[in-house]
């Protein structure tokens, strides 16, 4: 893993808070906290890089971050939003011969850092953690699941609401056009005519680098795809 210019190791007293306010311990049979450090990411930072093997295993508890890969012919597929509270690089740690696709923060982002190479094999040996593991896997493997069926289910008004809703960044939203359409199975063209009819009806209003929000409940209301 690359770490980024602006990621930092918080203080012992942040590091507490944390560990504290999101029982982590509660996941492990064995003591974990000795091994946790606490780190923040700013905005727009690569927590993992593509094709790295990561150093930590995280444990997402503030923040937002987006996972996806890039093409041999230079073509990026988003594949997924991660939000609190998530593991990453959970796969790379059971399979090492897997490396790593890219992770992205899309908002300031604190995680739980768990070094590998001091702990795993406490981690692989470690039934309680292991069930929860296995929990959260079936769960991410549902909502992906469900993301799909979402795509034929509901109209692109509603499925690009959630999508904003997911993505962005305190009230502003600025995905790239091509990567929306690939995740939501819809023509660019298609994309362009729904975010102009949002604006129109002054639920987001567009900016030069994105879209600001200014009818939150309205997108809150018609993103419950449930």
């Amino acid at each position: 893993m690359t770490i980024g210019e602006k990621m930092k190791f918080l203080n012992e007293t942040m590091q507490s808070y944390y560990i504290e306010k999101y029982s982590i311990q509660s996941l492990f049979s064995f003591p974990i906290t000795p091994f946790i450090q606490v780190c923040q990411f700013e905005r727009g930072e690569f927590i993992y890089k593509e094709d790295s093997y990561p150093q930590y295993l995280y444990y997402l508890v503030e923040g937002k971050a987006k996972l996806y890969v890039t093409h041999e012919n230079g073509k990026v597929s988003l594949i997924n939003f991660l939000q609190a509270l998530t593991f990453m690089g959970e796969v790379e740690l059971l399979n090492s011969q897997r490396y790593s696709k890219a992770i992205q923060t899309v908002t300031k982002t604190i995680c739980l850092a768990i070094p590998i190479n001091t702990c795993k094999n406490k981690l692989l040996t470690d039934v309680t953690f292991l069930r929860h593991l296995c929990s959260f896997l079936s769960e991410k493997a549902t909502r992906i699941s469900a993301k799909y069926t979402q795509n034929q289910a509901y109209p692109l008004e509603n499925r690009l609401a959630a999508f904003i809703m997911l993505s962005a960044d305190d009230n502003f939203y600025k995905e790239k056009h091509t990567e929306v359409c690939e995740y939501l199975g819809v023509s660019y063209r298609h994309l362009l005519h729904v975010l102009a009819q949002l604006c129109k009806s002054n639920i987001i209003e567009r900016q030069s680098r994105g879209y600001i929000i200014k009818d939150r409940e309205y997108l809150e209301k018609i993103a419950k795809l449930n």
